[in-house]
């Protein structure tokens, strides 16, 4: 289960996905996002799968990583199906014991599995494609404007940055330290559930000494490096955007405004 976690991840490659300007994956994340909300009807939804689609051809990410990567949450994906199809008021088509399953709660149901996969498969694309570097340097740059208002922009892009950098090592790391528990005879899978939550405290205790010991090396290079903020820093890559970013943010504009038009006429 912990090798399918792969937010966090970055895919190295050298496809157009990979070459747009990092703010320009971020604004289309967010685009993405506000067109899935928009959408109401098979038509709408088709057009942001047919969205996904290209982006995932496009960036040259293999289809099964995006798959792989919704197995985590596939309990809470079939609990919030569970939840639409039962109590969802509507035309009954069937019921048993205090449940109802509607027409409404079908197609709810449906809509809200589509929504949720699709969310999760989509934004995985931003990290798939853009370093960790690039994401900092992408998000510090839109976030610029609230510097005015002594918001710290670079502080907080730096934290999300090494929370997602480190993820997929804090993963590795857990792993490491199940297979060694593994060894030594613990078991993980059998039991009641508080036996199971029991059995995680020999695993917590060494992953929280070692995350904190990499916070601390990573604090002392940071400070061996004469790292000290935002202040007098320069970029080694300054982001400008380009032909490319331009065109596909108005290609994506024009979709947007034929989903939001789609759904203002109920289609």
């Amino acid at each position: 289960m912990l090798k399918d976690i792969t937010l966090g991840q970055y895919f190295p490659g050298n496809s157009l996905a990979h070459k747009l300007d990092p703010r320009t994956k971020i604004l289309l994340t967010v685009l993405y996002i506000v067109t899935l909300f928009c959408a109401r009807s098979f038509v709408s939804y088709g057009i942001v799968a047919l969205l996904l689609a290209t982006g995932v051809k496009v960036s040259g990410v293999a289809p099964k990583a995006l798959v792989r990567g919704l197995k985590p949450i596939l309990f809470i994906i079939c609990f919030t199906a569970a939840l639409n199809l039962l109590y969802t008021p509507g035309e009954v088509l069937a019921s048993f014991w205090i449940f109802k399953i509607t027409k409404e709660g079908i197609f709810t149901a449906f809509f809200m599995v589509l929504r949720i996969t699709m969310l999760i498969m989509g934004t995985f694309l931003l990290t798939y494609t853009t370093s960790p570097i690039a994401l900092t340097d992408g998000l510090e740059t839109l976030l610029g404007p609230l510097k005015k208002a002594k918001v710290p922009v670079h502080e907080l892009a730096m934290i999300m940055s090494i929370a997602l950098r480190f993820i997929p090592t804090l993963i590795e790391e857990t792993d490491k330290i199940m297979s060694a528990q593994k060894a030594r005879g613990a078991d993980f899978e059998s039991g009641s559930l508080m036996q199971r939550a029991k059995a995680l405290v020999p695993i917590l205790v060494p992953l929280f000494i070692s995350a904190f010991r990499r916070a601390d090396e990573l604090a002392v290079a940071m400070e061996c490096r004469c790292y000290h903020g935002d202040a007098g820093r320069t970029k080694l890559h300054v982001l400008r955007y380009q032909a490319r970013d331009y065109l596909v943010l108005a290609a994506y504009g024009i979709v947007l405004a034929a989903v939001l038009t789609l759904a203002h006429f109920g289609l």
